[in-house]
């Protein structure tokens, strides 16, 4: 009963901020929560995360994809120090994300507090809820510190 009423709160709070990937994300489990059989569930469990970020990857790779970003602006972005800063923050933001999904996978309840903070923030700052793995990775940083 507790994972309804979790859910039921995590989807009244994703709509409240206007979150859609939230409360469609929470609807979707209590959906597959209210199943005859826990397989659906235990699958989404298993392989949920992985499915996600392909999923999450295609839509980055689309432009591509579709012609709209080209050999050439691949080149341009090293000739410029913007372009050049972007790499080095992609690789910084995988690294955490790497770190994220780990500690995720080891330590699920903290998923709590970073979908409590993720709301707050598009709730209150009117921020933009993209980061849960690269949060999980920042706080996996800290995290032996934190013990």
């Amino acid at each position: 009963m507790d994972a309804i009423i979790i859910l039921a709160v995590i989807i009244v709070l994703g709509l409240m901020s206007k979150n859609a990937a939230v409360w469609i994300a929470a609807a979707g489990l209590m959906i597959l929560r209210f199943l005859p059989s826990e397989q659906p569930l235990n699958w989404t469990n298993q392989y949920g995360l992985k499915i996600g970020i392909a999923v999450l990857t295609m839509g980055v790779l689309a432009p591509i994809a579709l012609g709209k970003i080209t050999a050439l602006n691949l080149l341009d972005t090293l000739k410029s120090g913007l372009g050049i800063a972007a790499i080095f923050v992609g690789l910084g933001v995988a690294y955490l994300g790497g770190r994220g999904a780990g500690l995720l996978t080891a330590q699920p309840h903290i998923v709590t507090g970073l979908l409590i903070g993720t709301i707050l923030g598009v709730a209150l700052f009117r921020g933009v809820p993209v980061g849960p793995l690269i949060a999980a990775g920042i706080l996996a940083l800290f995290a032996d510190t934190l013990k």
